[in-house]
């Protein structure tokens, strides 16, 4: 019997089980790989710098009156009140923004899965030189300028000129100046242009997939590509599919570099001003920095927003 007992006592006691979300544990990952973070801090620095402190200092300064010049004064919700109530430019480019957001964010976002799902059954070679294409765009910001000689107005524009010989119309069309083309044209150039980051985190994350788990799906009686992509891939790229989707909603609400750029600003009877331009039209002209400030805020409330909603539908058809 004692010496049952002295067996027992002897017996290592069973590890505790590891709480992978308690804050004990990832302080500890944090030190364990402490080395990856140092080399990350000036990153965190700069973006805390030039992201972090303006979002936040965006919203008290949307409750004064400041113009660069004189200190900000206090005039409450004011700055709010005038957006929704007596700005018109603004309605509009709410309204303007919400249309490039519905044709450019989903449709970008599809587009972009779609493509890197392809280009992942392609070869090695292939799947880079297509990647990129694809991705060469986003690389040069501007590079959408080119469009300007594509819907030129005069009969030596590119689309003018092809419509023209073909009989199709008789005298040049205004497509960057005339409001009926305008925002189909600018939309055009965004989805164009829009295969950036989002892009590249849905091929990386075609290709981190676990080869095992379709040899397992075909074990289990899984016979197709499509099988495949709606069983297994898809739940299988969670992380990627969400990091892809903020990215499409960030670009979608904050478009108007292109508009700008194409048809000017202000465009023609503000047919394609969005939410963006109106904040740059009163920082960056008009100095007035607490109606600008305002204004971002009610864009960056709206992007958190649809941001949630997004992940909400995201979440059940993912991991």
């Amino acid at each position: 019997m004692a010496s049952l007992t002295k067996k027992k006592a002897d017996t290592p006691a069973k590890p505790k089980p590891i709480n992978v979300q308690s804050k004990a544990y990832t302080w500890h990952l944090v030190k364990q790989n402490k080395a990856c973070y140092v080399m990350m801090l000036p990153f965190f620095a700069l973006f805390t710098i030039f992201t972090i402190i303006p979002v936040i200092m965006s919203f008290p300064l949307g409750l004064t009156s400041f113009n660069l010049v004189q200190f900000p004064r206090y005039i409450g919700l004011q700055n709010f009140y005038s957006l929704f109530v007596n700005d018109d430019v603004f309605l509009t480019a709410i309204r303007n923004t919400l249309i490039l957001a519905i044709f450019t964010g989903p449709f970008s976002y599809v587009l972009s899965f779609i493509l890197a799902w392809l280009i992942n059954e392609m070869s090695p070679f292939l799947k880079v030189f297509f990647t990129f294409v694809f991705y060469a765009p986003s690389m040069t910001p501007s590079a959408f300028v080119i469009w300007q000689l594509v819907f030129s107005g005069d009969a030596y524009g590119y689309l003018n000129s092809v419509l023209m010989d073909f009989g199709i119309i008789n005298a040049a069309k205004q497509w960057l100046t005339d409001t009926t083309y305008m925002m189909t044209v600018v939309i055009i150039v965004q989805l164009w242009s829009s295969m950036g980051a989002g892009f590249l985190a849905l091929r990386a994350g075609f290709q981190n997939i676990d080869k095992s788990l379709y040899e397992a799906g075909a074990i289990e009686g899984i016979q197709n590509r499509f099988q495949e992509l709606f069983t297994i891939t898809i739940p299988a790229m969670g992380p990627s599919l969400l990091f892809a989707a903020v990215l499409a909603i960030s670009g979608a609400f904050t478009v108007g570099s292109v508009g700008a750029a194409l048809c000017g600003m202000p465009s023609t009877a503000y047919a394609v001003h969005t939410i963006m331009n109106h904040a740059q039209d009163y920082g960056s002209i008009r100095y007035e920095m607490g109606y600008a400030s305002a204004i971002c805020m009610v864009l960056f409330v709206a992007m958190l927003l649809t941001n949630h909603f997004i992940r909400k539908i995201l979440s059940r058809y993912t991991d």
